[in-house]
């Protein structure tokens, strides 16, 4: 079933802050693979494991399931080092590099519950551009779904959060901008199933265009699909 965009008309935003995996690239594969090794390794069901990790720091995933005698950092550790040797399968979302290049540098910024090591790991894997602002799971103390990375992300750039629009394919990271104030657009690419949520949803970037205003400010709009 296509996703479709819902509730869209062209808005202005002062700045785009975007989650990465599940939003600006796929790394379904490369989740699946390191998180079950791991769940398996420690009696813990994949899928079970799976549903609750998206979105959120690998060390609150770990947190949340660990078992009697296990060293949440060492494991969280291992995570991150197998997640940045295996970068296998590891693609844009639809039309994200061209929309990214579309961009004033100094108007967005990459918002990921990720270690920075792997952020950056990650998008250069996928061939995307890099922001100058990048927030990540290293520089808050509260993750998603705790506002704490957009309002950062936002006052980085000089704006208000509540100016913003925030890119996110995750309950956790959803949340986290509805507590910042922000305006939210979801990426279904990466969804098996419709998600259930307020807010517009896209398949990808090319059913969107964006221009500059003479303020400085970006204009969304949804591309004519014929």
């Amino acid at each position: 079933m296509p996703w479709v965009i819902s509730t869209l008309t062209q808005t202005k935003f002062a700045a785009f802050l975007f989650d990465m995996d599940g939003t600006l690239l796929n790394s379904i594969a490369v989740v699946n693979r390191v998180w079950g090794q791991w769940a398996l390794k420690h009696g813990l069901d994949p899928v079970a494991v799976g549903h609750t990790l998206h979105g959120r720091r690998a060390i609150d995933t770990v947190r949340d399931w660990q078992t009697p005698g296990m060293d949440v950092d060492l494991e969280a550790e291992a995570i991150l080092q197998a997640e940045l040797d295996d970068v296998v399968g590891l693609i844009e979302i639809p039309g994200a590099q061209a929309f990214l290049a579309a961009l004033p540098p100094d108007r967005w910024a990459l918002v990921t519950s990720a270690p920075r090591a792997l952020a950056l790991r990650r998008v250069r894997a996928a061939g995307l551009p890099l922001p100058a602002v990048i927030v990540t799971g290293d520089d808050v103390a509260n993750g998603k779904p705790a506002p704490d990375c957009f309002l950062q992300a936002a006052k980085l750039l000089g704006v208000a959060a509540s100016d913003c629009l925030v890119w996110e394919d995750a309950p956790a990271g959803i949340a986290a901008a509805e507590a910042a104030g922000a305006s939210v657009m979801v990426i279904g690419t990466t969804h098996a199933t419709p998600m259930q949520t307020p807010h517009p949803v896209v398949g990808g970037y090319t059913q969107l265009s964006v221009a500059v205003d003479e303020d400085g400010s970006l204009l969304l709009q949804a591309v004519n699909q014929g």
